[in-house]
């Protein structure tokens, strides 16, 4: 008897273990709009990655789920893709967004966008973000940038509806490890 006891006390313990670990690490979140089309769409469920930004800063061309300015924390997070990073300079202007005066090569982008942003440098901490669907998306082209502070992960896995089961696309990820092979930055024109 004693020993059934302690396994059942051991087995109760390391599921709380597990979960507790995976509350911290990861979490499920449930796209709201149409702002991340034509990659995620509204009512797609994904796994967020929480702890990968202990170990590293985000990158340029990551989705990332993140608190926006002015909204109260109860509301649901926004998500959008990283685009420049502290102390860039960014402006839209031609139908294209340029990074520290290189223009973005976006394939993943449901049309180009179709207003103009002035010249403006990303503060320090903070980031640039915008939406794959760029005419419809509330981002930083409303005048705000993100705190590192508001951001809560990275996109990792979409899981549902089934038939977009996959990886999330960060998509400079790919882009860089060609640039790194190859010598040459696939990511401006």
């Amino acid at each position: 008897m004693k020993s059934f006891v302690r396994e059942l006390l051991m087995t109760l313990l390391l599921a709380l273990v597990i979960f507790f670990l995976l509350q911290t690490t990861v979490q499920t979140y449930v796209v709201v709009g149409q702002s991340m089309e034509p990659n995620l769409h509204n009512d797609d469920l994904l796994v967020i990655n929480k702890i990968v930004y202990r170990l590293h800063e985000p990158d340029r061309g990551d989705v990332i789920v993140l608190y926006p300015p002015d909204q109260p924390r109860d509301e649901p997070p926004y998500i959008k893709r990283v685009i420049a990073l502290p102390g860039d300079t960014v402006e839209v202007k031609n139908s294209a967004v340029y990074v520290n005066g290189n223009k973005l090569i976006e394939s993943y982008i449901k049309e180009p966008p179709s207003y103009t942003l002035a010249l403006q440098q990303v503060p320090e901490n903070e980031y640039f973000v915008l939406g794959d669907n760029r005419n419809i998306s509330s981002d930083s082209r409303n005048g705000w940038t993100v705190p590192r502070k508001d951001i809560i992960g990275k996109a990792w896995l979409s899981v549902w509806p089934p038939d977009t089961w996959g990886v999330v696309a960060n998509n400079y990820t790919m882009q860089q490890m060609a640039a790194l092979m190859y010598g040459w930055s696939p990511l401006y024109h």
